[in-house]
């Protein structure tokens, strides 16, 4: 499952699995809850997304999350989603970060691009939230809190789960 895909636009390599904790590997496990299918459940605590099934099961992925100070949680939706998306960052992540200023008007796709293979947009109503479910090639960052509040998953594991999202999803981030 995380082998190298080089029929993907920009070729993904595989992934270094000793890189990585088992326990974050993409996994269907049992997991009973109140939420529809189809809804993503992000849990911060235990660096886990799911994607809920009607079966009482829900698809689960290892992910990176916001590190402190950069943390959110709420209800929103899975707007829309984008394969191997341009990145544009915030202004107040430039502010803080200067040596994006390159970027102010976007970062074209590709491996080296921090929104990775996919980016799944997440939307409170109408309004962007800025937050996104995207792609990384940081294997180290899964399972820790690093990432300015964006949800990151392996390559492999953000191409699946955009196959699987419709939008509109609902979206769960406690």
């Amino acid at each position: 499952m995380y082998r190298a895909l080089p029929d993907e636009e920009f070729p993904v390599p595989a992934v270094d699995v000793s890189q990585i904790d088992p326990k974050y590997w993409r996994q269907e496990v049992p997991y009973p809850t109140s939420e529809k299918a189809g809804t993503v459940v992000v849990d911060t605590a235990n660096r886990f997304l799911y994607h809920v099934h009607d079966d009482g099961t829900a698809m689960r992925y290892g992910i990176g999350i916001g590190r402190q100070g950069f943390e959110w949680s709420g209800r929103a939706h899975v707007a829309y989603k984008r394969e191997w998306p341009v990145w544009t960052p915030p202004a107040e992540m430039i502010a803080r970060q200067p040596e994006l200023e390159r970027w102010r008007h976007g970062q074209p796709p590709g491996l080296d691009n921090p929104l990775g293979a996919r980016s799944l947009y997440i939307h409170k109503g109408n309004t962007d939230t800025l937050y996104r479910l995207h792609g990384t090639g940081e294997v180290w960052s899964i399972g820790q809190a690093v990432s300015s509040g964006c949800v990151r998953l392996l390559h492999q594991d953000v191409i699946d789960l955009a196959k699987r999202v419709r939008d509109g999803s609902p979206i769960l981030v406690a």
